[in-house]
């Protein structure tokens, strides 16, 4: 949180023009996270943070750019001969052999898959 309302002052809380403070940082970048880690819609994350749809709508642009900004050069970039055999180790050692993405591409059987998603995927190539 201190690093993205550092980078985007559209984080820190203000005053508006007749001195009522604005919302809060915590409450622009949890409605950003619900709807990314959950999937939800501005509609659903409304009440909850109590903001208008717009600005959850905006926050939720702004934090992806400001994470993006921040991150980009540690995070996402492509990974180096040394990072894909660091992984490629780690994924060995876990008993995922030649694997670096997604455990949904090797087409493992899961005995402890949540019983809402049984079926969902088990016709998938």
């Amino acid at each position: 949180m201190i690093a993205v309302c550092n980078h985007a002052s559209y984080f820190v809380q203000n005053k508006d023009v007749f001195g009522v403070m604005g919302l809060l940082s915590q409450q622009k970048i949890t409605t950003a996270l619900r709807m990314l880690a959950y999937g939800a819609s501005a509609d659903q994350v409304d009440e909850i943070t109590r903001m208008g749809k717009s600005t959850i709508l905006e926050s939720l642009m702004r934090f992806c750019g400001a994470i993006e900004s921040i991150y980009t050069a540690e995070y996402l970039r492509k990974p180096t001969n040394m990072d894909l055999e660091r992984l490629l180790k780690k994924a060995e050692m876990r008993g995922f052999p030649e694997m670096i993405g997604s455990i949904d591409c090797m087409h493992w059987t899961w005995k402890n898959c949540p019983s809402a998603w049984q079926g969902a995927y088990g016709d998938r190539k």
